[in-house]
């Protein structure tokens, strides 16, 4: 069995979003139904941006990357090889896998366990790549994704092919990316491995994610190696109102 919503049909209610942990988001109506896409490769900064662009916005956040993680993190847990394909994709739709959608606190669960830490360990992030590329788990998943986002009322959502095949009419999508150096610093400063070896995991996940990272054609593409967070959140938020009409958020982030 395999969810990541509040019942079998795939709808998430406002009651259960509460009960889960999320704020009950619900942006004007001149913004429901507004898709944010944010894909680009490991360290540009997806994460930190997409959040601050969802609080701005008033909207909710999915962190798709976390699904996959998360499922990785429940196959190390019972000794199942990560480059086993075969098995990783007859055992994708085991673990019942829930993420929350507030920005401002968003968590992942497998089975009712909190894993939002453990999923970010070194061991998980050099085995997600392997797990993601199965079509199965693939294909699993972003059913899972999709109907996430179908059922908020307004969503950014971040990951690596978001803009051409989770959300493909999404009417705003970002392609967020940065030098080698610059993503290499950002994620050792999130972890404690050296530069180096952060530099060489990354370089590594960057082949292996090469055929799911591709820019959407109608994808603005923003390079974040000289800007801050704050800069790259306003670009995102400025992007939404231009291409979707949103007017200027009600909160802001700082």
């Amino acid at each position: 069995m395999s969810a990541n919503l509040d019942s079998d049909t795939g709808e998430e209610s406002e009651a259960g979003s509460i009960a889960r942990g999320d704020a009950p988001h619900n942006p004007p109506r001149d913004q429901a139904r507004l898709v944010v896409a944010v894909d680009g490769p490991s360290g540009a900064g997806k994460s930190s941006a997409s959040r601050g662009a969802a609080i701005a916005l008033g909207l909710r956040y999915l962190d798709t990357g976390s699904m996959y993680r998360a499922l990785t993190w429940w196959l190390l847990e019972r000794g199942v090889d990560p480059g086993d394909a075969g098995l990783v994709g007859e055992l994708a739709a085991e673990p019942f896998i829930e993420v929350g959608t507030d920005p401002s606190a968003p968590w992942t669960r497998v089975n009712g366990t909190d894993v939002s830490a453990a999923i970010r360990t070194r061991e998980v992030t050099s085995a997600v790549s392997a797990v993601a590329r199965v079509p199965r788990v693939r294909a699993h998943l972003i059913a899972q994704q999709r109907a996430i986002i179908a059922n908020a009322p307004g969503i950014v959502a971040e990951g690596r092919d978001i803009g051409t095949v989770v959300a493909p009419d999404a009417p705003v999508k970002v392609f967020l990316t940065a030098d080698r150096a610059s993503r290499a610093d950002r994620r050792a400063a999130e972890s404690s491995w050296s530069a180096a070896s952060t530099q060489v995991d990354q370089d590594r996940r960057d082949r292996l994610d090469a055929a799911q990272s591709v820019k959407a054609d109608d994808a603005v593409e923003v390079d974040s190696t000289r800007l801050g967070l704050d800069q790259v959140i306003d670009i995102i938020v400025r992007l939404a109102r231009e291409r979707a009409g949103v007017p200027c958020p009600r909160q802001q982030t700082r």
